[in-house]
């Protein structure tokens, strides 16, 4: 870590999937790491605290907790989980906004939000909106912010699509084939906001991240390769997802073209190796279920 990095880094969500790639990408960059956890007796925050990550704990409808927390570090990355129900996407933003304000309130120098591709263009989206709502706050309090928007996540594929049937790889999304998706593995959306963290200048304060993009024909003839299988693609209707109309809106603007716009090339001059799809299976070594 060089004198111009941060002190001390702060990060929310540490114990979750995308807050635990920050970590582990900070501590990798050798940062020193302040993890905000609402159970630092926790299984998951103890292994943070074995890696030598300083417990604090917060409490997003504690305002107190928040900003002692916050006190004496140098950035802090956060983001929001959405409830899949109006009332849980109510939260969400709350919880941004709490996020927010005690962040301006202590003066931390530097925030990195983690939102989502397309959040500021009017998607209509719940869950992209709830996020936008969150922006825009950090926007008005005039916080030093930079907005990491990341793509359809890569590591989704672990629970959902990709099957073996018959010793073939079959891919099932409710996208039309032929359309684009652009995607990224978590590990690279933690280090986009590490690098960002320790001083990585993002032009205009936001970037939307990628590091791949491809068909659902795309998605499956890459999985059978590494599987060494004939694969197939099918194009399912929205309906197959029931009454989750938060998801129904998502796949209607995925085939919506451009829905994602992602600078892949942007994405790249942080983390030259970002993942690809083949790269991610070769990493994770993740294969579908039989």
């Amino acid at each position: 870590m060089t004198d111009a990095m941060p002190r001390l880094i702060a990060v929310f969500g540490a114990t979750g999937q995308q807050g635990g790639a920050v970590v582990d990408a900070l501590l990798n960059a050798g940062a020193t790491v302040r993890a905000l956890v609402r159970q630092p007796e926790s299984a998951k925050a103890l292994a943070l605290a074995g890696r030598g990550v300083e417990l604090a704990h917060a409490d997003v409808t504690d305002t107190a907790t928040l900003e002692a927390a916050l006190t004496g570090v140098d950035a802090f990355f956060f983001m929001t989980t959405p409830g899949w129900s109006a009332d849980g996407l109510e939260k969400e933003t709350a919880q941004g906004i709490a996020l927010a304000a005690a962040t301006a309130s202590v003066g931390v120098p530097l925030t990195v939000f983690s939102s989502v591709g397309g959040a500021e263009r009017n998607s209509g989206i719940p869950h992209f909106e709830s996020k936008r709502r969150v922006e825009e706050h950090i926007e008005q309090l005039g916080l030093n912010a930079t907005i990491v928007r990341p793509v359809f996540f890569i590591d989704n594929f672990t629970f959902t699509g990709p099957s073996i049937e018959n010793r073939e790889v079959v891919v099932r999304l409710p996208l039309p084939d032929g359309i684009p998706l652009q995607m990224i593995a978590v590990r690279d959306v933690g280090r986009v906001a590490a690098a960002t963290l320790l001083g990585a200048e993002i032009p205009g304060g936001s970037i939307e991240i990628a590091g791949d993009e491809r068909t659902g024909t795309e998605i499956a003839t890459a999985i059978g390769q590494k599987m060494n299988l004939p694969a197939r693609y099918e194009a399912l209707p929205v309906d197959v997802l029931g009454d989750n109309e938060d998801s129904k809106a998502m796949f209607r603007w995925f085939a919506n073209l451009p829905a994602y716009r992602a600078d892949l090339t942007g994405t790249r001059r942080i983390v030259p190796d970002a993942l690809d799809l083949p790269g991610w299976l070769e990493v994770t070594g993740w294969t579908p279920s039989a």
